[in-house]
């Protein structure tokens, strides 16, 4: 099954913990303190792969969580970076925020973007050493990474897209012009999800292609199948509409396709268009269609049955589409691997410093649930002590 929606859940990983240590060497009963710093927490990242084709393999993954960061350690050694997890979605996914906002559109091979960053790691006591405070007994914790929610959409990214009402033969047009094979059947809505073929042409050129479950009158409101999947002709450079020669009355058919695409919005109804006629196998003579529209390129009359005017729609899809797609504007400004991230959130409101007895919490006082948070996530042990604005309290 198709899947062009997904909803994530990330938590980069949080920053390892500084050490809390002293030099014990042989002859050396009093060395200084030598802890290392922790490890920064892993990020999670987005990345455009251009060999997927949905968002199938994310419906069942509901959380992705980078790697903890390393504990600092003696000798001033440092902890390891986190491992950070990639999540691999199709090149034209866009990531949404919870309100509905595009925050990145991956429309290019290898874009990114970072849906979360790893939290910083702790400093060593080692970084706390001063001429007057030679041992410094308290190192920082971890920082946790940051968490979010997404939804992701994917528009499919493609050369040409047919449209058209139901049952006008798009389906059995693409198994003919590309090496797609979807379901053909003599009854409408047979497709009911978008299928993809490639058309191999001169030069070892190839056009993607896109069939989407047919139009009817209404679509653009929620009518029918096809309203789901309009978004995925967005982004197509040329539209194929796909007419039954057979059913009479094709400029007023051309018309109600035209009308959705233009309540729908996003340009689709400025985008160029081949117009098919085809099933011309069930007519004595094909028929004229003089639309006078600069936004039709060709009008080609087909017939799956015999292949009458195939080859013709083939040569007209590699000459109507570049070779090269046109750049967006300000592409110039754009590196070619583009890599998103979130605008960073305030700074924390306070630490935590780990002593050798428990723990230190510095700067503004939080709440007294998300203190508890806080301390729990960094690992506290019933028993430990908790200095607190002065005052020391024991973790229970």
């Amino acid at each position: 099954m198709f899947h062009d929606r997904a909803k994530i859940r990330v938590e980069a990983g949080r920053g390892g913990h500084g050490g809390l240590s002293f030099r014990r060497e042989k002859h050396v009963p009093r060395g200084g303190p030598d802890g290392g710093d922790g490890g920064r927490g892993g990020d999670v990242v987005v990345r455009a792969e251009p060999a997927l084709r949905d968002l199938s393999s994310l419906q069942r993954v509901k959380l992705l969580r980078g790697g903890r960061g390393g504990n600092g350690r003696g000798n001033k050694r440092h902890g390891a970076d986190g491992e950070n997890v990639e999540i691999r979605v199709p090149v034209g996914t866009q990531v949404r925020d919870e309100r509905g906002m595009i925050l990145a559109d991956l429309t290019t091979p290898d874009a990114s973007f970072v849906a979360g960053r790893g939290g910083a790691g702790g400093r060593g006591n080692a970084r706390f050493a001063t001429p007057t405070r030679q041992t410094p007994r308290f190192a920082e914790t971890g920082l946790p990474g940051e968490e979010a929610e997404f939804e992701l959409h994917l528009k499919l990214v493609v050369d040409a897209a047919l449209a058209g009402l139901p049952n006008a033969g798009k389906s059995s047009l693409l198994r003919r012009i590309s090496n797609a094979k979807p379901k053909v059947a003599a009854y409408p809505f047979t497709t009911i999800e978008p299928v993809l073929g490639t058309v191999d042409g001169p030069d070892q050129r190839q056009l993607t292609v896109a069939d989407v479950p047919g139009l009817i009158e209404g679509a653009a409101g929620g009518a029918g199948l096809g309203h789901e999947f309009l978004a995925h002709l967005e982004r197509a450079r040329l539209l194929i509409h796909v007419l039954d020669a057979s059913d009479g009355d094709l400029e007023g058919r051309f018309r109600v396709i035209d009308s959705e695409l233009a309540e729908y919005g996003a340009g689709l109804d400025e985008r160029p268009q081949i117009v098919v006629l085809n099933k011309i196998d069930l007519l004595a003579a094909a028929p004229e269609l003089e639309l006078g529209d600069p936004r039709v390129l060709r009008v080609i009359a087909t017939s799956t049955v015999t292949g009458k005017g195939i080859d013709e729609l083939r040569r007209a899809l590699f000459e109507l589409c570049p070779a090269e797609a046109p750049e967006a504007p300000g592409a110039d400004d754009v590196p070619e691997h583009l890599d998103y991230r979130p605008q960073p959130k305030g700074g924390p409101r306070f630490r935590i410093l780990r002593t050798d007895r428990g723990y230190r919490v510095v700067g503004k006082p939080p709440s007294t649930e998300e203190l508890e948070e806080a301390l729990r996530r960094t690992g506290i042990k019933p028993g430990a002590e908790v200095e607190l604005e002065g005052e020391t309290l024991e973790w229970q």
